[in-house]
């Protein structure tokens, strides 16, 4: 196995560009449990430990950019103002030591339908930096995940960075697991509000080959929210999200829960993640009278 280790975001570029076939490595987490299994064994390997610039993150316009190496621990620590439901999220992932190494830029690549940073990603509308020898591709996330583990990411292209909306209302995210820690999602839900727009995000994990939106439930909670007082919505309105939600999964049976199970996992929590998001608007709304 070949090992390469740029030091510049150029030489990785065009370290990729003449290995397509190189799997980069930043944090490791995925990788190297693959490696260790003997489940994977790339022709290469394309070390980013060293590119400075994907550790980075800060204002872009109207954007939060967050580079692709930037760790889960900076992400809770100092980001949960810009990104709230990521920062949750984040929170929920693995162990301290796997957070101080894992990266949203690895969560991507990898694109397993699990991951918990994809359901933030998909509510809030946050766009993925792809870069080439090329130059440089902005894909918003609702069209970066084609199949199961396969991205909009061409061969010679690798992730610069995730750019995340400025909150426009409450963001949430819920995950259910086997147990409370170290633990890989059953089944994960994400909602934000957008207050300005009058439109509502939605993201679900591990519950289709892909993680997906629940456009229906969108729609329908957009309409029937009370975006001017912040009222809470009736019992038919709630039920009738959770339910929307649900359907829109397209779960499987295996050793971590039924599909029964997790399109139930998922209506609760699609109602509960509605009740804190209107609360969170309720306070807001009054800060702002």
């Amino acid at each position: 196995m070949e090992f390469m280790s740029p030091s510049t975001w150029q030489e990785a570029l065009a370290a990729k560009a003449e290995h397509p076939d190189a799997v980069p490595i930043m944090g490791g987490t995925d990788v190297m449990v693959e490696l260790n299994f003997d489940k994977r064994r790339p022709p290469a390997l394309l070390d980013l430990t060293r590119v400075a610039e994907l550790g980075e993150w800060g204002p872009d316009g109207a954007h939060l950019r967050l580079g692709a190496g930037v760790p889960y621990t900076t992400i809770i620590e100092r980001l949960g103002g810009h990104a709230p439901a990521l920062a949750q999220a984040s929170r929920t992932v693995a162990s301290p030591q796997i957070r101080n190494r894992g990266t949203v830029g690895g969560n991507l690549g990898g694109a397993s339908p699990a991951g918990d940073s994809h359901p933030p990603l998909l509510a809030t509308g946050a766009i993925v930096e792809v870069a080439s020898v090329r130059g440089v591709r902005h894909v918003p996330a609702r069209e970066f995940y084609l199949g199961l583990r396969r991205t909009a990411l061409q061969d010679d292209e690798l992730i610069a960075a995730v750019l995340l909306p400025e909150p426009a209302g409450p963001q949430h995210f819920s995950k259910i697991g086997t147990r409370n820690a170290m633990v890989i999602a059953v089944a994960s839900f994400s909602l934000a509000l957008d207050a300005a727009g009058r439109r509502v995000g939605t993201g679900i994990g591990s519950a289709a080959p892909t993680p997906i939106r629940a456009v229906e439930a969108e729609e329908f909670l957009a309409a029937e929210f009370d975006w001017e007082n912040g009222t809470v919505p009736g019992e038919a309105t709630v039920r009738r999200f959770g339910e929307l939600v649900a359907s829109a999964a397209r779960p499987i049976d295996d050793v971590r829960g039924s599909a029964d199970y997790r399109k139930h996992a998922l209506s609760v929590m699609a109602r509960r993640t509605l009740a804190w998001s209107v609360t969170d608007y309720r306070k807001e709304s009054k800060r702002c009278a």
